[in-house]
């Protein structure tokens, strides 16, 4: 009875042991990091690199832009925006984007022209941009992919959307065209408050 009871924990102590194995969980893929904001870059809209790093300790607001679009105006207050919060520790940047019923058709010097002519726009200005989520110039594939940003998924709806970035390089948050650039939620960041 002893010799079949030794059998008997052998055997089982051999199978749960085998069990144990094969029931040890998976490892599960470890998803890629999100990619520093400051390790991005652009084309100014007079064809200079524009390296993000350079905007280490600003809060920035992008925009996309267009010279054709009912959302045009807001030109006027993004650079009150500007002029009134820009500088050391804030900065709006805009990406001229004809992805949206083609109302940004001009060249990069005519855009400058129109901006600069029109409105007076000081803030900077890059290269015209795709603001796809998938197909999108860098920029715009970090603002709108939570696996590159960290923290949330976003679509360009319209011109004029406009995406908060922190001093730190964090994505903050994303407002529709509709959101004006001195709304109370834009000027608080601006202000750092």
């Amino acid at each position: 009875m002893k010799r079949i009871l030794s059998l008997f924990s052998f055997v089982l102590l051999f199978s749960c042991s085998n069990e144990t194995q094969v029931s040890t969980p998976k490892t599960l893929a470890m998803s890629a990091p999100p990619i520093d904001f400051y390790t991005l870059h652009a084309t100014t809209i007079e064809g200079q690199p524009f390296a993000f790093s350079s905007l280490k300790g600003k809060r920035v607001l992008i925009v996309n832009t267009a010279s054709k679009c009912g959302y045009t105006p807001q030109y006027e207050d993004l650079e009150k925006l500007y002029r009134t919060y820009g500088g050391d520790n804030f900065t709006v940047i805009g990406f001229p984007s004809n992805d949206f019923g083609w109302q940004e058709p001009g060249s990069e010097d005519e855009i400058a022209a129109f901006c600069s002519s029109k409105y007076d726009v000081t803030f900077p200005m890059m290269s015209k941009v795709k603001t796809g989520a998938s197909r999108g110039d860098d920029i715009y594939q970090w603002l709108c992919n939570k696996e590159q940003n960290g923290v949330s998924d976003a679509k360009v709806s319209w011109n004029f959307n406009k995406f908060l970035i922190d001093e730190n390089g964090q994505w903050v948050a994303h407002f529709p065209s509709s959101t004006s650039p001195m709304s109370m939620e834009i000027t608080t960041f601006a202000a750092g408050k």
